[in-house]
């Protein structure tokens, strides 16, 4: 997992609905940023995405810049093309944006590894929680509540310390491009 305290990677990236490139250097950052990287079809995802949807949204409301990205390789998996994630991003209402890493160097600055993964940085651009956002997966019976990253998102913007031990998220591997 990418070290706590390592700086926000800068990127520049698609955004779909859009049409337009979206930076991180044009976010408001200073309370804090979540970035998601995530995908359309991962089984993973698709478990977890109302409350991806609900605490993107408590996120913005609470004056976090919040992103999330697709880096999947969509000619192996065309349900994760911008179009599908600019459907997908309508269609879950979401007041974020939906960016799409083509070149999948910005996943590889997160040092992400799979769908969902979730990175919260300080209004100082320091990384301060990464990993799942609860104990709930497709195959068990625990409910979905974002527990995890909703404890790190509270205690960020609180003021209080966030835990440092932080379980990685567990997923679909990104599907790199060969």
């Amino acid at each position: 997992m990418l070290p706590l305290g390592t700086p926000l990677p800068r990127f520049e990236l698609l955004d779909p609905r859009t049409g337009r490139k979206v930076s991180s250097d044009s976010l408001d950052r200073r309370r804090g940023t979540l970035v998601m990287i995530i995908c359309n079809h991962c089984p993973y995802v698709i478990h977890v995405l109302s409350q991806i949807t609900a605490i993107g949204k408590e996120s913005v409301d609470r004056g976090l810049a919040v992103v999330a990205i697709s880096a999947n390789d969509v000619e192996a998996y065309p349900d994760d093309a911008p179009d599908k994630m600019a459907a997908l991003a309508e269609r879950e209402g979401w007041t974020f944006p939906y960016l799409y890493d083509e070149t999948q160097e910005v996943a590889r600055a997160f040092d992400a590894a799979c769908t969902p993964e979730f990175y919260l940085f300080d209004g100082n651009d320091r990384l301060v929680y990464r990993g799942q956002m609860d104990d709930s997966r497709p195959q068990n019976d625990v409910p979905v509540t974002g527990r995890d990253l909703r404890a790190a998102i509270d205690a960020l913007l609180d003021g209080r310390p966030i835990d440092p031990e932080q379980k990685p998220s567990l997923g679909c591997n990104i599907k790199w491009r060969s």
